[in-house]
């Protein structure tokens, strides 16, 4: 007798699963998009820890709010910036820091991430 497997292959959506994990780390993206953005500027370009994935995913309210985004959605993040990332001579606790909510969009990996994976 010949067995079959019954095991169903699911394969997401682009958009479905979190590309970053918390722990990891990211860099916020430098970019100067025209309009209205989500992301202040004093934390563009900025090294961040992620601290957790935001479910369930959302919107780009930045395309969104000018009729691109034809409704994908990814994840937001809360990050974790060492108050000393955004003010170099903080003189505070290396465990001050910022927590603030990115879009996936807006993230990239840390150079730390990629060698650490090499």
């Amino acid at each position: 007798m010949m067995e079959t497997s019954n095991t169903k292959i699911i394969v997401k959506a682009t958009g479905e699963e979190p590309i970053f994990a918390p722990g990891e780390d990211v860099t916020i993206s430098t970019r100067s998009p025209i309009g209205h953005f989500r992301v202040p500027n004093y934390v563009r370009g900025k090294r961040a820890t992620v601290e957790a994935v935001i479910s369930p995913t959302a919107l780009n309210n930045e395309e969104e709010g000018f009729g691109r985004n034809a409704g994908n959605k990814r994840h937001y993040y809360r990050l974790a910036i060492p108050l000393s990332e955004l003010w170099p001579a903080y003189a505070g606790s290396s465990r001050d820091g910022l927590r603030i909510e990115v879009f996936e969009s807006w993230l990239e990996r840390s150079s730390n991430n990629a060698n650490a994976n090499s």
